[in-house]
């Protein structure tokens, strides 16, 4: 999330939340989607992280992007901590550990998504190479200990890092040495939402293995394709997770909103100051029960910071982000929103992605996200491979594509950006099982080689 909102609206009830999301519907015509996506900074010298401060760090590199784009600075305090475009492009933010995030902005086609993504990587390169960094595609640190990984001056996150080891053990490593990448969609009804919620979730972990590409802790593999989402399953389960109620009859709008009351809390915002409740419910502060707020209740600000602190495998909000795969390099940043496009926004994919997931139960669909970080393509799931799936799954995303029929200017369709998923299936080989052969071949045990292997 590019920064904390300031909305003062009044929320005085249940209906009220329910509404904001309810006004996310939106006809076909007016589907869009948005990509985001994290990578690690590094000094091109030495391989060493990026703090904050100094003349060649974070906050340089920030100021750097602030001059190049003109965009809007972000300040927490008086820090600079992002930058947003107010003609409703996009943002740069910072990850808690110094990863370096656009939220790009609301388009129509995944070749302007392809196209947004090129041209950002080529601005923070025109900044960055003086200064001495480079950035890395990966879903993991693969070098650096928690000790060693910077700390970003963010107050929210100040909250997190006290709270996150009491409710899990991998909260940290979470929060400082993992990177993703997130599509956002849109949908045009409750049952629309419904519907894709539920194919989301069910595939969420066939994306994981496509994108599998976090192999290295510390400079060692870690026994995991996916260690970035082996480290959800013990960040924090009250805001993670399958979601399974999302399955059962009734699903809407109003149990998704039940469901985020009851997340703990984080913090609540006023003016300036971060007020910690880490632990408490939203339900407390409808009810102006916060021990730390006794008698506030919330503004709509506080409805949307906190639903951008609920962490499950699709998340909701007047759109849907798919949260599932891992960071990588510049085409799969791109075939990551091609994917879900392919799927979502044509009736017959989407149709028939439901009829591949809607026999999976609950416990086959966990068991599945438990096996996926260390199986990758050869989990199981009702007797079949996430291969065998995934192939299916990725013709579904091609044959949308094809009847979108979204044009570049050389006459391609969106199929183009599935390419690299295609040989991912096509070699029966993520990115992960790959560099995990070079580790062990080519590089003869060394990390360092992975610097240049997956920088942008």
């Amino acid at each position: 999330m590019a920064r904390d909102q300031i909305d003062p609206t009044a929320l005085t009830s249940r209906d009220d939340l329910v509404a904001w999301m309810e006004a996310g519907c939106r006809p076909a015509s007016e589907f869009r989607v948005g990509t985001e996506h994290e990578k690690f900074p590094f000094y091109v010298a030495d391989l060493t992280p990026v703090p904050y401060d100094g003349p060649t760090g974070i906050r340089a590199l920030l100021e750097g992007m602030r001059g190049l784009l003109g965009w809007e600075p972000i300040f927490d305090g008086t820090e600079i901590i992002g930058l947003y475009d107010v003609t409703g492009g996009g943002a740069i933010s910072l990850e808690p550990g110094g990863q370096f995030e656009l939220s790009g902005a609301p388009l129509e086609t995944i070749h302007q998504t392809c196209s947004e993504l090129h041209a950002h990587l080529a601005q923070v390169r025109e900044i960055a190479e003086p200064l001495g960094l480079g950035f890395l595609g990966l879903g993991m640190s693969p070098k650096w200990t928690l000790r060693q990984t910077p700390v970003m001056p963010k107050r929210r996150y100040e909250i997190m890092t006290r709270y996150m080891p009491k409710v899990g053990s991998r909260g940290l490593d979470m929060m400082y040495r993992t990177c993703t990448v997130q599509a956002n969609l849109d949908f045009s009804s409750e049952a629309d939402m419904a519907l894709k919620m539920r194919v989301g979730l069910a595939l969420q972990p066939i994306t994981t293995a496509l994108f599998a590409n976090s192999p290295f802790t510390e400079g060692r593999p870690n026994g995991f394709l996916s260690a970035r989402s082996e480290i959800w399953k013990d960040t924090d389960n009250n805001r993670a997770g399958m979601l399974p109620f999302a399955f059962e009859e009734g699903f809407g709008f109003e149990r998704y909103v039940d469901y985020a009351l009851d997340v703990p809390m984080y913090f609540v915002k006023r003016g300036e100051t971060y007020h910690d409740v880490a632990g408490a419910s939203f339900r407390d502060l409808m009810a102006g029960k916060l021990p730390q707020l006794p008698g506030e209740t919330p503004a709509l600000s506080d409805w949307t910071n906190h639903l951008s602190t609920i962490f499950p495998e699709v998340r909701l909000k007047r759109f849907l982000e798919m949260r599932g795969a891992d960071g990588g390099p510049t085409s799969r940043i791109c075939a990551m929103p091609a994917f879900w496009v392919g799927i979502y926004y044509d009736s017959a994919s989407l149709d028939g992605a439901w009829e591949l997931v809607k026999g999976w139960t609950a416990e086959e669909r966990q068991a599945l996200r438990d096996a996926v970080p260390g199986e990758g393509l050869r989990a199981t799931i009702a007797g079949r491979s996430v291969l065998d799936v995934a192939r299916d799954a990725l013709k579904l995303a091609e044959d949308g594509l094809k009847r979108r029929k979204r044009l570049n200017w050389i006459g391609e369709d969106e199929t183009v950006h599935l390419r690299p998923l295609m040989r991912v299936v096509e070699e029966e080989r993520s990115l992960a099982e790959g560099l995990l052969a070079k580790f062990e071949g080519e590089w003869a045990g060394e990390i360092d080689p992975v610097f240049a292997e997956m920088a942008y």
